[in-house]
């Protein structure tokens, strides 16, 4: 089949191309024009994740279906006391050029009230330090997504005048405009400028690093070229996928690194085992004429084989990391679920370009990528170029290296599982988080109105925890007389009227809306036997679902990833050690990644150089998201290893030599391969939105971790040290494999 495939590219390199750039460059508009003019950041969602069947998210449908009111907006104006004088004109003067936009209900400020300022119920409209108050708008909830939008627009241009139409009356007046539309528009344009910027830095680097592994810009733009078509067409997917589920603002940035990257990863290693090929058929023949019409016999050769060595391997790779990111997909929250359907869709456009892009570009290419490159010219270069460029020897670092672990198999064994359990540590102590205002950086104009409100409008802020009851309000008032007597619990709204239905809110002893008062707090709400139904919502109780969603169906994701990557490297290898170790080290290196994202963000060790504020805990979905896609990157060098120690192995080397030259021969690709990908994550931590900072933090710990300690030191180690144990299967299996095997 691949060996097919590469004849058919050879032949035909230029409808490949073409190909391929229609779908780009489609891809690309639909996503960016989107159809009816709806893009595609227009078309994420953002905020708390909802968990399907849970008490939170039924409480927060109840909330929305009997909601009175519509979207609201917020003037917070500083600068301006309540008391000044002059200052009631010029506020009702805007009250009631707010109240003309059409769509707009009401509009609540102090001076709105009967005796003003001085009411007892304009207490919440003022701050607690006396030098400002608040402005709030209610649209109708009848409005249509259209109307909305324009009422909207509307409302926030007038509020952010308000400050200059009452510096007559308080010329130090200043003003913040805030509110649910407003939060999710900064943290979808948040995304938006964290993508630009992770691209900026990750591409050009990415390529440098390429020019180096190569000693030239031709072959190093061929993977480059490769994740651009990628990146173009994955965003049209998630365009469509946006029709079936809802996805979540941070899924383009997540699964455009994981397309950088795996693009990057697999076009490397077909290219440079297409110039080893070319190498091997030129030295066989070395008086080869070089073909100058368009059909070069020795290349379509070259191609061939690559795709029958290489091709297999990346196809393989692709599909256990597939394998790995499709887990999620078992879990219930739609935010998981859609992080597994947009990164499967983008791990299969990535294995595509480079089984029939990256073939396409070297065919056309021929000879010509075993040529000096104009870099390798450049005066101190050609000696770094000498060895990191790609060659075909058996002997080099990597085997030397492999030759000293099988030395001393067990020390290097042991010293490499006691450093990854050193990493791991944190992990014990991990907190587990649903944020939400906290994800946007310190300084953030959203994120400084909600602080303010928090700061010094208190009695307006929304209740951390909120009841929904299904009783009457004098019932729930006489149940709600007892909430206090539980420790976490500071004080309890009087109970409103919702539908039919009543709304408690229940203000938790704690500034911190997911902590662990908080949560102490809502589980012993959950606990309590009311005498009628309740539902228990707000961030602590959303908090509490995800985990156990996630909880509940691990087992169930987790097993169908180890027994679909068991089979799978079962297959290629046809033991059952090699997948069992695989299975063991990569876990190993997975707790040691997330114990340093542990130590860096919870524990805020890395705040000053991150240029990040710690929530105090690590993003409940990020923990699933870096399980998920480090086990599947893992996996991908894990199968590139075993690929070439196998076809050593097959080829009658012993064990021991089979693990050296596997090592020499996928060592530079790994190590480059990780390098690349490294970089393409780190460009995204240069972002401000603490989701991604920490996703591309901690899978680029993850591949370096993996790339150096497990590849290079405990893989070799382990395989010494098993012999040759490490292929062994029961019998019947042994004639399983001989039936079903995936032949290098």
């Amino acid at each position: 089949m691949f060996d097919t495939l590469g004849r058919l590219i050879a032949r035909a390199p230029r409808t490949a191309i073409a190909v391929w750039a229609v779908l780009t460059l489609g891809s690309f508009a639909l996503a960016v024009l989107g159809l009816g003019g709806q893009t595609l950041f227009e078309r994420l969602s953002t905020g708390a994740p909802a968990i399907p069947g849970s008490e939170s998210t039924r409480a927060d449908e109840i909330v929305r279906e009997n909601a009175t009111a519509g979207e609201s907006l917020s003037l917070v104006v500083e600068g301006a006391p309540p008391t000044t004088t002059g200052l009631a004109e010029p506020v009702a003067a805007l009250r009631e050029d707010v109240m003309a936009v059409e769509g707009v209900t009401m509009v609540i400020d102090p001076f709105a009230l009967p005796e003003g300022p001085a009411s007892p119920a304009a207490a919440p409209l003022l701050a607690n330090d006396g030098d400002g108050f608040l402005v709030v708008v209610d649209l109708d909830p009848e409005l249509t997504d259209e109307e909305e939008e324009t009422a909207l627009e509307e409302v926030v241009a007038l509020l952010r005048e308000a400050p200059e139409r009452l510096q007559e009356a308080s010329p130090g007046a200043t003003g913040q405009v805030g509110g649910t539309t407003l939060i999710i528009e900064a943290i979808t344009e948040q995304v938006e400028e964290d993508l630009q910027t992770g691209e900026a830095i990750a591409l050009p680097v990415a390529l440098l690093v390429m020019v180096m592994v190569f000693g030239g810009f031709l072959a190093a733009s061929m993977p480059m070229v490769g994740a651009i078509a990628s990146i173009g067409t994955g965003l049209g997917t998630v365009y469509g996928l946006s029709y079936a589920l809802d996805l979540d603002a941070s899924v383009v940035n997540v699964v455009t690194l994981l397309s950088i990257g795996l693009s990057i990863d697999y076009g490397l290693l077909i290219v440079s085992r297409y110039r080893e090929e070319l190498h091997v058929l030129l030295d066989d023949v070395p008086d080869a004429p070089h073909r100058r019409r368009r059909h070069d016999p020795v290349v379509e050769t070259a191609v061939r084989r690559t795709m029958a060595t290489a091709g297999r391997t990346v196809f393989y790779s692709a599909v256990t990391v597939a394998i790995s990111i499709a887990g999620l997909l078992a879990f219930q929250p739609d935010i998981l679920r859609g992080f597994g359907a947009a990164g499967v869709v983008v791990v299969l456009i990535a294995v595509a370009t480079a089984m029939t892009l990256v073939p396409a570009l070297l065919t056309l290419t021929g000879r010509r990528l075993l040529r000096p490159g104009l870099v390798s010219r450049v005066p101190g270069l050609s000696w770094l170029l000498e060895r990191t460029g790609d060659v075909s020897s058996e002997e080099g670092a990597f085997s030397r290296l492999a030759e000293r672990v099988q030395r001393r198999p067990l020390l290097v064994m042991v010293g490499s599982l006691a450093v990854l359990a050193l990493l791991s540590v944190p992990v014990f102590h991990m907190e587990l988080r649903n944020s939400d205002i906290e994800l946007l950086p310190v300084g953030s104009e959203q994120r400084t109105f909600v602080e303010t409100i928090a700061t010094d409008y208190p009695a307006s802020e929304a209740p951390a925890i909120q009841v929904v009851a299904e009783a009457s309000v004098e019932e729930v008032a006489t149940w709600a007389d007892g909430l206090t007597a539980i420790p976490e619990v500071a004080s309890v709204d009087p109970p409103a009227q919702l539908g039919e239905y009543v709304l408690l809110g229940v203000r938790a002893d704690t500034d911190d809306g997911g902590g662990p008062v908080a949560r102490d707090a809502v589980q012993a709400l959950r606990d309590l036997d009311a005498p009628f139904p309740t539902w228990v919502t707000g961030q602590a109780a959303n908090q509490i679902d995800f985990t156990q969603a996630l909880v509940d169906r691990a087992p169930l994701a987790i097993g169908v990833v180890v027994v679909a990557t068991f089979v799978l490297l079962f297959l290629m290898t046809g033991s059952v050690v090699i997948p069992v170790k695989a299975l063991l080290t990569n876990t190993v290196s997975l707790a040691a990644s997330l114990g340093v994202m542990v130590w860096a963000f919870q524990d805020g060790n890395l705040e000053d150089v991150l240029s990040f504020t710690s929530t105090g805990g690590i993003e409940t979905y990020v923990v699933a998201l870096i399980i998920a896609f480090g086990f599947g990157l893992a996996m991908d060098y894990e199968v590139f290893l075993l690929s070439r120690i196998k076809e050593a192995y097959d080829a009658g080397r012993p064990n021991d030599e089979a693990v050296r030259v596997g090592l020499q021969r996928s060592g530079r690709i790994i190590t480059s391969a990780a390098l690349i990908i490294i970089v393409v994550f780190t460009g995204f931590v240069f972002g401000e939105l603490l989701v991604i900072k920490a996703v591309g933090f901690a899978l680029a710990v993850a591949v370096l971790v993996d790339a150096t300690l497990v590849r290079m030191l405990l893989v070799p180690s382990t395989m010494t040290l098993l012999g040759r144990y490490n292929w062994w299967a029961p019998r019947f299996l042994q004639r399983v494999h001989r039936r079903f095997a995936i032949e290098h």
